[in-house]
């Protein structure tokens, strides 16, 4: 992830220093293991402890020697230590190690992200109470629809992120999984006892099953929640693009004071933020795609999962957290303009209403077939002439023999598609 992006405190949790830390956490909770069940002195956790240390340089040194990352961890972590080096990496595989680790990082990412998402959550709770009442258009295919609250397009985002929140719970879950059980996963040369007790003290839980690695559908599984969350954050960030354009101006990115939106156009305010925030989504997709193709590896493993993840884990992690941070931002300070909501009721001339009138005729006793072809033609009428649909429905003869002039105006009140809105919001406890 380029530095751009890169957020504290998950940028740490992927610096070389911390993945050599959490190995040797790994391999430290299986020797006190191996002493907990009588298979290594006591005290030689300890004394492993307190001899080894990580040193990059020195790693990276070893390894460019015996061109593989594990075995230079061991030596260079090792060469410190007395007999008790006999009981480092005693019957583990390299993944013992590598992929219990990876489920440390990705549970420890995860929590933040979970945390970035309950405030992503909290903000759009705040602005979807502020604007329960507030009046704007509902658009489909981009087109007039009819009215509905801006406050019930901030819950639809909330909905979708509540679904997220209880994904990624339930991913983390599974995620919270090693595997201790050798070469190919069975425990020829150590014990499920000692798997169990180690990953214990590593807060993780054995995999049912495993081969040489913990199967690749629970990585998977987590990375495609990590693209439904972004992808929820897209749609946020498509509708408000839509909004900021200069014909609807409904709503606006905050724009700091000293800011400036092109460097050749001195009145730009571009929605960028939320343009940035669309493709971020796109390449977190991409990812997801990535952890369905590492799914399906040779026999009890291959390696054509290994060179992608070590770039896919850090940078989606890292991506997801900086789209839920700046998401929150963005809601938080979007601005929002009712009037102008208002005021866009005039671009279509109150054709908006036009399912209100067909139906207030069906009430009154005209066939559905008529009424509405009747009142597609008075639409017609208005896009084609530029008369206001409400004064072309009062001017119908056919009509008036089925409704008074103060029925017709009350067919034009946008708060009549307003009223269900109370419920909706009981559904989210608000």
């Amino acid at each position: 992830m380029i530095g751009r992006y890169a957020l504290s405190p998950l940028k740490e949790i992927w610096e070389e220093r911390r993945k050599y830390e959490r190995w040797l956490k790994v391999e430290l909770a299986v020797i006190e293991a191996f002493e907990e069940t009588g298979n290594a002195p006591k005290g030689t956790a300890e004394k492993v402890g307190k001899r080894t240390h990580v040193d990059v340089e020195r790693i990276n040194e070893i390894e460019a020697e015996v061109d593989h990352d594990v075995i230079a961890f061991i030596k260079a972590v090792t060469e410190n230590l007395e007999d008790e080096a006999r009981f480092f990496h005693k019957g583990l595989t390299s993944s013992d190690i590598v992929d219990t680790a990876l489920s440390l990082a990705l549970v420890e990412a995860g929590k933040y992200i979970l945390e970035a998402l309950k405030e992503f959550i909290a903000v759009l709770k705040e602005q979807a109470l502020m604007h329960k009442k507030t009046v704007i258009m509902g658009r489909t295919h981009g087109v007039h629809a009819e009215p509905t609250s801006f406050g019930l397009k901030i819950l639809s985002f909330l909905a979708e992120a509540e679904r997220n929140h209880d994904r990624l719970i339930n991913c983390l879950d599974r995620l919270a999984v090693g595997k201790l059980s050798g070469a190919v996963g069975n425990y020829a040369n150590i014990s499920p006892e000692i798997e169990k007790i180690a990953l214990s003290k590593l807060g993780l839980r054995p995999v049912k099953l495993s081969t040489q690695i913990i199967p690749r559908d629970i990585h998977a599984e987590f990375l495609s929640v990590l693209a439904l969350i972004g992808s929820g954050i897209e749609r946020l960030a498509v509708e408000i693009r839509h909004l900021q354009k200069t014909e609807v101006l409904e709503v606006q990115e905050p724009f700091k004071e000293k800011q400036r939106g092109s460097s050749a156009m001195p009145h730009k305010k571009n929605p960028i933020l939320s343009e940035r925030l669309s493709g971020m989504a796109r390449l977190l997709r991409s990812y997801a795609q990535v952890g369905y193709e590492n799914i399906a590896l040779w026999h009890e493993r291959d390696i054509s999962h290994s060179s992608t993840e070590r770039i896919v884990f850090p940078d989606a992690t890292m991506l997801i957290y900086y789209m839920l941070k700046k998401a929150s931002y963005l809601v938080k300070n979007l601005v929002i303009y009712p009037e102008r909501m208002l005021a866009n009721f005039s671009c279509s001339k109150n054709l908006v209403f036009s399912q209100r009138v067909m139906l207030a005729l069906v009430e009154h006793g005209m066939s559905r077939e008529k009424a509405y072809k009747l009142v597609q033609k008075l639409s017609d009428r208005t896009w084609h002439e530029g008369i206001d649909f409400k004064k072309v429905v009062l001017e119908d003869p056919t009509i008036s023999e089925y409704l008074k002039t103060q029925e017709i105006s009350e067919l034009f009140n946008p708060s009549y598609y307003l009223r269900n809105v109370e419920k909706i919001y009981q559904r989210f406890g608000l």
